[in-house]
């Protein structure tokens, strides 16, 4: 049978699913299982063994397991990350943040793009950096081991910095030298947790949930970004859509300057950045 036809039932089957991307996680499913691109579904065919292993994917994606945990594999900008239980699957609404970090750090000399992700997961922001824009300095710390074993294969050969730990704690030999802090930190209120939908609860707790407000880690990327950066230096971290009032005020309150709200790739409020004064009062690169 046709591999495009395959890929048009298995689409069918996901919609009846409540699937909110049928056709393409359904052209994504089938060329896995084949061992292809999706752009070859047109010139490939589905053999008798095969079609039970690509029914068997897409009953297990209609009960609600991510797509990204069936493949083993997770897009972000250019990247194509090994991911699966027990790290955070990175999303494209975080791609925008990474954007604006890397006209940041090409507008500073080769010798100011030191850069510290916190909360790194997967590490697909650093990752990004670190193949997007030369001379980088790079370091990034994860609470997780199941993450931390993703973040240092995803990182491999990179040159990046790679520290298992709590961010409260991390790279003080770094303290006041840092150009850049970077973070998707958890921001989900704990009360939110009964209204999430299926696909994001398969996600690590410790990366969705953040105290009653959502906003216990950044508060702590706050007191974290105020420690490592020098004067002058960025922070952006990802938030809550409906947080950034409170995200602003904190980061106002804890200090930085040029406190600012920004949208992500669908126009909503999903990323605040900042930069730490120097002591003179007088902001500059």
């Amino acid at each position: 049978m046709r591999a495009q036809d395959v890929a048009h039932e298995v689409a069918e089957r996901l919609s009846r699913a409540g699937s909110p991307s049928p056709g393409p996680e359904a052209r994504i499913l089938v060329a896995h299982a084949l061992g292809i691109e999706p752009s070859q579904l047109l010139i490939s065919r589905v053999s008798k063994r095969q079609r039970p292993v690509i029914d068997a994917l897409a009953e297990r994606r209609a009960e609600g397991v991510p797509l990204q945990h069936l493949t083993g594999e997770a897009y972000f900008r250019h990247e194509t990350l090994k991911v699966g239980p027990g790290v955070f699957i990175p999303r494209p609404e975080t791609e925008e943040m990474v954007g604006w970090a890397l006209d940041r750090l090409a507008e500073r000399p080769s010798d100011r793009r030191r850069v510290v992700e916190l909360c790194a997961g997967s590490g697909a922001i650093t990752a990004a950096l670190a193949r997007e824009l030369g001379h980088i300095e790079l370091h990034a710390v994860e609470l997780s081991p199941e993450a931390h074993a993703y973040l240092a294969r995803n990182l491999e050969g990179l040159g990046v910095d790679i520290l298992l730990g709590d961010m409260a704690e991390a790279f003080h030999e770094l303290d006041g030298t840092v150009d850049l802090v970077i973070a998707n930190p958890p921001y989900i209120p704990e009360a939110h947790r009964q209204i999430l939908p299926d696909d994001v609860l398969q996600d690590p707790e410790i990366a969705l949930f953040s105290g009653p407000d959502g906003l216990d880690a950044l508060r702590v990327v706050a007191e974290v970004g105020r420690r490592l950066l020098r004067p002058g230096g960025l922070l952006a971290t990802e938030h809550d859509d409906s947080h950034a009032p409170a995200v602003v005020e904190l980061f106002e309150t804890a200090g930085f300057a040029e406190v600012a709200s920004r949208n992500d790739l669908t126009g909503r409020p999903r990323f605040v950045t900042a930069t730490r004064p120097p002591v003179s009062g007088r902001i500059g690169l």
